[in-house]
């Protein structure tokens, strides 16, 4: 009987400790890559030591859309794609603040709280449709100046990088 009871205990363990490992676990790409996050400690890489994401699975994580004016952009803009905390819990990453580098090599320091206590996206889409490099794609970090007009100046400005294949996260 305390065999039996040992064994079952057992096997729950495993199950358990298997179902954890795999729901934290970052699927592989399976179409182009477009961002890269790195960082000391990312807890959920697929790639070596980095978490690589195509659209599909940027698009997969939780997102916003907002409707609104840029310095960027003529009129207002319909843009969507996941929050940028949903793309760093997703990769495992924690730290106190972000490299988010161009592909042009620009790159502009964004604190963590940037993205846990503000709706910031990487947008994926303008208008609804993907976005090309040539129109700033294929991510652009967007902060929601449609929900706070206080965001709508250039401190926030110079942290709105377009053309993002790289987000380091330090501590």
């Amino acid at each position: 009987m305390k065999t039996t009871a040992l064994n079952l205990f057992a096997s729950f363990l495993a199950v358990t400790c298997l179902t954890s490992t795999s729901a934290n676990a970052l699927d592989a790409p399976t179409g182009e890559v477009i961002l890269t996050v790195t960082g000391a400690d990312l807890t959920h890489p697929n790639a070596g030591a980095t978490a690589q994401f195509d659209l599909a699975m940027l698009e997969k994580l939780a997102g916003r859309t907002g409707t609104m004016e840029t310095p960027w952009t003529k009129g207002k803009i319909a843009f969507s794609g996941p929050l940028l905390k949903s793309v760093l819990e997703a990769a495992g990453a924690e730290g106190k603040s972000l490299r988010v580098k161009a592909m042009n090599d620009y790159a502009a320091g964004v604190p963590m709280d940037d993205a846990t206590k503000i709706d910031t996206m990487l947008a994926t889409r303008m208008d609804g449709e993907t976005m090309s490099i040539r129109d700033k794609g294929p991510l652009f970090l967007i902060y929601p100046f449609d929900a706070d007009s206080s965001l709508y100046n250039e401190k926030y400005f110079s942290r709105s990088v377009w053309q993002i294949k790289e987000i380091e996260v330090t501590k």
